[in-house]
């Protein structure tokens, strides 16, 4: 975990030497405490060497990680498709997709045409459902930077498939750090910019006021009728994709919040 520009091992915390899931640590009371016990052993905490472009996925590998589709109008545009009205596009992929920064994107051979999309990912502190557009803050832990691979030529052929097209093996990168809620005012947050680049070039940004959907919305649409567990990811769409192949190297670019960074192969 980060503390004033150091690093710290959390499993060093007495209290915390077992703890493995960011399940289990990213609640409101459960934030508070670790900052508490952090304050109060800083003196005896050794600070790290981390290196963030190897750092593991900070989605735990029994969540749900909740997909918005065409959430920006440059990516609508990119499937030559019109955004939807009635709320956003959603999927719902398998944990199995995850892989750790700077791990190797597979490209399947089920798909002759893979994007990668950089997006803004919301993580779920505290267990909830039906949450009012204007509270969600109050459920969310913070946000992380996501990397989103899609079987592009198979949701072309038939919109039905999405979850399909996104479930293959190293198909979802959600990292590389959790920024706590409390470091962005609504202004700031809105002004973030999300982009994605390939081999250096910037594809397509953008920033969440340029979301159709905005981040309450998602959180309202999400947890409506269905109960949100703490760790859940929430993907809020990208504002633009690239196409991959053999030898690129893409990157997720979220500003004041991190970069992943995968090579394809």
């Amino acid at each position: 975990m980060g503390h004033h520009d150091k690093w710290l091992l959390l499993t060093s915390l007495r209290g915390y030497e077992k703890v493995t899931r960011i399940a289990d640590i990213v609640g409101e009371r459960e934030l508070r405490d670790l900052t508490e016990a952090v304050e109060q052993h800083r003196d005896n905490l050794d600070p790290v060497s981390f290196d963030l472009a190897l750092a593991a996925t900070v989605a735990d590998r029994d969540t749900d990680i909740w997909g918005t589709g065409l959430n920006y109008l440059r990516h609508s545009d990119d499937l030559e498709t019109q955004q939807p009205v009635s709320g956003p596009g959603s999927y719902l992929r398998p944990t199995n997709c995850l892989i750790d920064n700077g791990g190797h994107i597979e490209l399947p051979t089920q798909s002759k045409r893979v994007t990668a999309e950089a997006e803004l990912g919301l993580i779920v502190g505290t267990a909830c459902k039906n949450v009012s557009r204007n509270n969600w803050r109050s459920v969310v832990a913070g946000v992380t930077a996501v990397l989103d691979m899609t079987a592009e030529d198979v949701i072309r052929e038939n919109p039905r498939y999405i979850p399909w097209a996104k479930g293959f093996d190293t198909f979802c990168s959600v990292g590389p750090v959790l920024v706590t809620l409390d470091e962005f005012s609504d202004d700031t947050l809105k002004s973030v910019r999300i982009a994605t680049l390939r081999n250096g070039q910037t594809i397509a940004s953008a920033t969440p006021s340029d979301m159709k959907y905005d981040l309450g919305y998602l959180v309202e649409y999400f947890s409506a009728g269905r109960t949100l567990e703490p760790g859940t990811v929430i993907c809020t769409g990208t504002p633009g994709a690239a196409v991959i192949n053999p030898g690129d190297t893409v990157q997720a670019v979220v500003e004041h919040v991190g970069t992943l960074t995968h090579p394809v192969r």
